[in-house]
């Protein structure tokens, strides 16, 4: 077989490929079957003029195109529309890859400027993620407030409640051992409180002996009259007046009771204190302070728990802390806090008394007033019973000055 020397005959243009039909062996390009045949591949059949005409249209479509003519425009090839969107697709894939493959990395972050650092300053440390300790105002803060819980508490074990036979009830504290200090006015009996009450049960005495005698005169105009509007009126007047009396005569026995028990001498058996630890006992001496609103039991036996008297070194001043405890209203060892307004003179007796915004009723008198620390400033008083919302003690120094103690 003879080779050609000119290349393939699909190579050559197709105005001379009908002469050297029979003249040249060629080689398939698909499947490389040697044979004269120019026209069909005898094995694979493949047509050979179609293969060259495919071969001429990918030369035009990787040659530059040329000027469109206004006569003449040229028209795009569908094959090569379809290169062009492969190209695209090629494109799009390639800078798809190259972002996966190479991520933008975030700006790095301006930097700090850092401090400027004395001679005298250390480095600082990088802060870790745990919770940073409390401050010291916070820690002596909490302490503080255990301090006070744990002294409010000790307080109480040493105050007593003083029940007196007339019915008053106050309080009182040991300020040493046996010894008990509390207000006059919780002891004796006021003698104003008993001419008031004297003077009320003898007018209710006769109030109540003047609506018996009219309800009487009603019962015996009832059964003098016929049946009609005027009896069976006088009948519900009667009915009203009769219901009422019912209430009034309990009230003015047990008025006529605390009378009669008031007017009583009385002896100082028949004052009871009572301990926290629930014992009850009688005072075996009294003292009273001849000037001030204050006196002095003295018992045996019990739990007995002495309150620290504050020194004329810790004088208490505007805006501290203070605590009362007593026993208002019945209402056992009842804590009140408030804070300490100042020292104030009365302008009727000249006597120095502590304010205070703490609560102070009925039943808080002769409780002790104390601070944060427990320690005994003041015997609370009902010196001014008008005033509202001041709550007033005598000095603790007052004590030891009327009485002769040691503190």
């Amino acid at each position: 077989m003879v080779a050609a020397k000119k290349g393939w005959l699909f190579d050559r243009p197709i105005a001379q490929q009908s002469e050297c039909v029979d003249m040249e062996t060629i080689s398939c390009p698909k499947c490389a079957h040697q044979q004269t045949n120019q026209v069909e591949c005898e094995a694979c059949g493949l047509l050979f003029r179609k293969f060259e005409q495919a071969r001429e249209r990918e030369r035009q479509a990787q040659a530059p195109p040329a000027e469109p003519s206004e006569a003449a425009p040229k028209q795009s090839s569908p094959f090569l529309g379809i290169g062009s969107v492969l190209v695209l697709v090629a494109a799009t894939a390639a800078v798809t890859y190259w972002f996966a493959v190479n991520p933008r990395q975030p700006a790095p972050p301006l930097p700090m400027q850092q401090p400027t650092q004395s001679a005298t300053t250390q480095p600082v440390k990088p802060q870790t993620q745990t919770a940073p300790p409390p401050s010291r105002p916070q820690v002596d803060q909490a302490k503080a407030h255990v301090a006070a819980t744990g002294a409010i508490e000790q307080a109480k074990m040493g105050t007593v409640v003083i029940v007196t036979p007339w019915g008053a009830i106050g309080s009182g504290f040991f300020l040493g051992n046996n010894l008990i200090v509390t207000n006059r006015h919780v002891i004796e009996q006021d003698s104003g409180n008993l001419d008031e009450l004297r003077h009320k049960v003898q007018t209710d005495r006769k109030m109540i002996t003047l609506e018996q005698e009219q309800i009487e005169q009603i019962r015996k105009w009832i059964k003098s009259v016929p049946d009609g509007p005027a009896r069976r009126q006088a009948i519900l007047v009667l009915q009203e007046k009769e219901r009422t009396m019912a209430k009034l005569l309990p009230q003015q026995a047990k008025a006529e009771q605390q009378l009669s028990t008031m007017t009583e001498p009385k002896r100082q058996m028949d004052i009871k204190i009572l301990l926290v630890d629930g014992s009850e006992h009688n005072p075996q001496s009294i003292q009273v302070s001849p000037k001030r609103d204050l006196a002095i039991l003295t018992i045996y036996g019990g739990t007995q728990q002495p309150l620290k008297a504050a020194g004329a070194a810790s004088m208490l001043k505007e805006g501290d802390k203070v605590y009362t405890i007593g026993h208002p209203k019945g209402f056992r060892y009842t804590v009140t806090a408030g804070i300490f307004s100042g020292y104030r003179q009365s302008a009727e007796t000249g006597e120095l008394l502590l304010q205070t915004d703490a609560a102070i009723n009925p039943g808080n008198s002769g409780g002790p007033l104390i601070d944060e620390m427990g320690r005994v400033h003041g015997v609370n008083t009902m010196y001014y019973r008008d005033a509202q919302g001041l709550g007033f003690a005598i000095p603790i120094q007052a004590v030891f000055e009327d009485f002769s103690l040691t503190p």
